[in-house]
């Protein structure tokens, strides 16, 4: 899908809310967008929120599936990160995080951003994988 082309969206009810952030002047490239890479680091941040609450501890990202942009993302917009743990194994999470996008004058206006699948492993002092406590 062409980065030009809007495609509203609806925020998810499905999801825990783990981030809202609003993009400064500092966080844009030379074309006035926000770096991409900004938006994954917000990402990988908001990724880890219910897999720490739920390792009870360290973890570390260890994987990354695709990050898609659909919408450029504007200094001033709203960014709400909504996260869902997808699978749970012995040391490791996998968890599903979307980005939607508010103008702060249009709070009606929703556009998806972006979507990315990451993987966190629990970890102990030494960095090492360690089992999940029990659920």
């Amino acid at each position: 899908m062409p980065m030009s082309e809007e495609v509203s969206a609806v925020l998810p009810t499905d999801k825990e809310l783990v981030l809202r952030v609003i993009p400064m002047p500092s966080d844009v490239n030379a074309s006035g967008d926000v770096f991409g890479g900004w938006v994954m680091a917000q990402v990988d941040l908001a990724g880890a929120v219910l897999p720490a609450r739920r390792a009870q501890g360290r973890i570390a990202t260890i994987a990354v599936k695709e990050f898609v942009f659909k919408q450029p993302v504007r200094v001033g917009d709203l960014l709400s990160f909504y996260a869902e743990i997808v699978h749970v194994g012995r040391s490791s999470m996998t968890v599903d995080v979307g980005v939607y996008s508010q103008p702060l004058h249009d709070a009606g206006k929703v556009l998806k951003v972006t979507e990315a699948v990451l993987t966190y492993v629990a970890v102990d002092e030494q960095g090492r994988p360690r089992p999940l406590p029990p659920a």
